[in-house]
């Protein structure tokens, strides 16, 4: 974005987790921008705030600027599992998943406010927030396939799990019915401290799956 003037606006702003995602980030700047994204100036406690409280446009109750978009958060927690940065998307995924707790029927809205995190509180909704809201709806299969880092390739009956992991409060996570072509799976992946254990408990047709740890 640009001023008046022409000149860029220097926002910290949460898109740069959108260059995560996108991949377009060099190594070295991707683990940096994971890094920064996750400071108390960003990250509220329930997720990554859409600007950080240091910028002067900074409003925990703004659509844009200051608030908490589960979709947001989701594509920043995938971009920081493809640098390999898992801790990060734990991180938002217990945020998120933590928020849910409080909201009617656990429906992540369309977003909330960007208020800290206190104890015995729950996040702030923001008034006119949808809900339910399909992108928002969506978030948490991201989230998740961020930590797991599941991976499949439907032409050659390929399912992977790159480095799983899982945050503290998530031990177990079974997948039911999974289809890759016509073939069927059944998996569950147990916590164990810092590790992933994957079992396949049922298959039906040709399908490989493959754990990279």
């Amino acid at each position: 974005a640009v001023d008046g003037r022409g000149r860029p606006c220097r926002v910290r702003s949460s898109n740069a987790g959108h260059c995560l995602y996108g991949g377009i980030a060099g190594a070295d700047r991707g683990v940096r921008a994971a890094r920064a994204l996750l400071r108390e100036e960003f990250f509220s406690g329930w997720g990554v705030r859409t600007i950080a409280t240091s910028e002067a446009r900074y409003n925990p109750m703004s659509y844009h600027n200051g608030s908490v978009w589960p979709h947001d958060n989701a594509l920043i927690a995938a971009g920081m599992a493809a640098y390999g940065y898992k801790q990060g998307a734990t991180r938002i995924l217990a945020g998120i998943f933590d928020s849910s707790l409080y909201l009617e029927l656990h429906r992540l809205p369309e977003l909330f406010c960007g208020f800290s995190r206190r104890p015995g509180e729950s996040p702030t909704l923001y008034p006119t927030a949808c809900s339910p809201q399909a992108w928002a709806a969506g978030a948490g299969f991201l989230l998740l396939q961020a930590c797991l880092g599941l991976q499949i390739d439907a032409p050659h009956r390929l399912v992977s799990f790159v480095r799983p992991v899982l945050p503290p409060f998530l031990e177990r996570v079974e997948i039911r019915n999974l289809s890759v072509g016509t073939a069927r799976l059944d998996l569950v992946l147990d916590r164990h401290e810092n590790e992933v254990a994957l079992r396949v408990t049922r298959r039906v047709g040709e399908v490989e799956v493959v754990l990279t740890i």
